[in-house]
């Protein structure tokens, strides 16, 4: 297992931070998380033309780039550190994902290029309305339909459900149960029959959507009824990939907590000499190195498709979400009363770190499925 970047990588890292340092400041971020969209397709087209980020982990023969998700750890951590507003996690570590992970030779050829050339954006209709994420939760059905399928039900904290142009949506046969009868079927954003809402919610940098479906046609995506090993692969893969945006924005969030009370002076010295900042500033320092060894070691797991994937990806995103909101919290109070207000930046990130809290699953759910992936892996040894 490799723990350590290698140089390449750091360069890329150190190219796409000036490039996000400079495409995505707060008051970019604040004029985007204001509108309905949340993103500007312009400026979306423009970045992957650039830089290429949404082909990074999809291989070559589908038009991608053809690197792993440690890259794609990467290219998360630093927006999540940016909070740069753009569909990049719905299409590329959900939806695109989802297609390498389920999808046909032909489909993955007719799917991926656009969704890798950023053309397409794509999003992954997986939580109902009770926002839980285990696949026997499932409730939306498709029936089969004039050779095709008819799909009907309620989706709900879909990301960019809005504004995806193809959606990712699992749904089940009717009468089911478990995880069984699972399918996955891409659907039009405009197609006939499908009811898009913006939800409002708490953190105003990703948008999500509630997805009425009545009787929409959709084209099924891989095999029928054999969606939920396909599914469980996709939704570790993208928990160890927020664990690395939850990272990144933890860091951004202690670096600056730093940088200002060495910037305040009170009573003729800088409160950064108090020990009790002191002690926050060491706190924060020591929990956010751990959740990123969690989040680097988890992103490895995925790149040699580990049998231990599942239950770091856990790991890390339960250690990643408590760290960030702790990070948050801490960062607030070293700023004293201007951390509460508006104007100041700090809660961006801290809204972000609440909603990407629950997001894929809360740190108590995924604690639980850690240690039951630890005792089946002890079992089988």
């Amino acid at each position: 297992m490799q723990f350590t970047f290698s140089e390449e990588q750091e360069e890329f890292r150190a190219v796409l931070r000036r490039f996000l340092e400079d495409r995505s400041p707060t008051t970019e971020v604040r004029r985007l998380m204001e509108t309905e969209a949340g993103w500007d397709r312009d400026n979306w087209t423009r970045t992957n033309q650039e830089l290429g980020l949404t082909a990074v982990h999809i291989p070559e023969a589908y038009g991608g780039q053809g690197f792993g998700f440690v890259e794609l750890g990467i290219v998360l951590e630093e927006m999540g550190r940016a909070l740069f507003c753009a569909p990049y996690f719905s299409s590329t570590a959900l939806a695109a994902t989802a297609i390498l992970n389920a999808g046909t030779e032909d489909q993955k050829r007719a799917l991926l290029p656009p969704i890798a050339a950023g053309e397409t954006v794509a999003t992954l209709a997986v939580a109902g309305e009770d926002g839980r994420w285990d696949l026997d939760a499932v409730s939306v059905t498709a029936a089969p339909s004039d050779g095709g399928y008819r799909i009907d039900g309620v989706k709900s904290f879909v990301t960019d459900g809005h504004t995806a142009d193809r959606i990712v949506v699992l749904a089940r046969a009717p009468g089911s149960a478990g995880t069984d009868g699972l399918s996955l079927f891409v659907v039009d954003g405009d197609a006939a029959g499908l009811t898009r809402t913006p939800l409002q919610t708490v953190d105003m940098t990703r948008k999500q959507a509630r997805l009425r479906f009545d009787g929409v046609a959709g084209e099924l995506l891989g095999e029928a009824g054999a969606a939920a090993a396909p599914m469980v692969k996709t939704l570790d893969q993208a928990t160890a990939c927020l664990a690395s945006e939850m990272v990144g924005g933890a860091e951004r969030l202690r670096q600056d907590a730093l940088d200002y009370v060495q910037m305040r002076m009170q009573f003729g010295r800088s409160i950064a000499s108090f020990q009790v900042t002191k002690h926050k500033a060491a706190d924060m320092l020591l929990e956010v190195e751990l959740a990123k060894s969690a989040a680097y070691y988890a992103a490895a797991a995925a790149d040699e498709d580990s049998a231990e994937l599942p239950a770091v990806a856990s790991l890390a995103k339960a250690c990643a979400a408590e760290t960030y909101m702790q990070t948050a919290i801490h960062a607030i109070q070293m700023h004293g009363g201007i951390g509460f207000t508006w104007d100041q930046d700090t809660h961006l990130w801290f809204k972000r770190a609440k909603a990407s809290e629950v997001f894929l699953g809360d740190p108590a759910w995924h604690r639980e499925r850690m240690m039951q992936h630890w005792h089946q892996l002890e079992g089988a040894a």
